[in-house]
């Protein structure tokens, strides 16, 4: 049996937070979550990244941000992160939101939402605005109260409904196949694959016995 991996965990908000934990689950690697440091404001995540990367020296830490108008993920990762990368920091893109990587299991979004699989993109990481997207399937739901905590209120200046995250949250601990996910988007494979040849360094004791 492999020993745990302990593993810091830094996120932009609650339902990245169930995602990546989802992920770490179904890695295969034994991974042993610690803190969720979860980003409230915008720009958490880019301003402390440096912080993750010089935290990763001690213990592991994943990093899970959003692609949104970035060009690619190698990308952004260089605009944030320009200094060498330690070893133990595992940083990962979602492309183009993290709800992209919900819809990619296209079975399981479908039956929570009792809607036809067809009418979600078997491409995930090809959606332009996952997230409104997400909304728009979310409005064919005929469950009144999944479609009321996902949809904005008609008239009102919300981009989300009053319990989005809830209700997602809800679903990735519940009903989302993350395995099967990868299927449909080639961003959340490779998270996967990068989890799974993970090996983390762990610094040196010194025990006072050298000269």
């Amino acid at each position: 049996m492999k020993a745990p991996i302990p593993i810091e965990v830094a996120v932009e908000d609650d339902l990245s937070a169930a995602v990546i934990r989802k992920i770490l689950e179904r890695s295969g690697q034994p991974f042993y979550p610690g803190t969720s440091y979860i980003g409230q404001r915008f720009g958490y995540l880019h301003r402390n990244i440096r912080g993750f990367n010089k935290a990763a020296q001690g213990t592991p830490w994943i990093v899970l941000t959003d692609l949104d108008k970035s060009k690619c993920p190698p990308e952004l990762i260089r605009l944030w992160l320009p200094e060498p990368k330690h070893p133990n920091l595992l940083f990962r893109v979602a492309v183009r939101e993290v709800e992209a990587w919900l819809l990619a299991d296209r079975v399981g979004f479908a039956r929570f939402l009792g809607i036809r699989k067809e009418l979600i993109p078997p491409n995930a990481d090809a959606i332009q605005d996952p997230k409104q997207h997400l909304i728009n399937l979310a409005r064919k739901c005929r469950r009144r109260d999944i479609r009321e905590d996902i949809v904005p209120p008609r008239g009102s200046t919300r981009q989300i409904g009053p319990n989005y995250n809830g209700r997602l949250v809800s679903f990735v601990h519940h009903n989302w196949d993350a395995l099967l996910a990868t299927q449909s988007s080639e961003s959340l494979m490779r998270t996967f694959k990068s989890l799974s040849r993970f090996a983390p360094t762990w610094p040196s004791i010194d025990d006072g016995s050298a000269p």
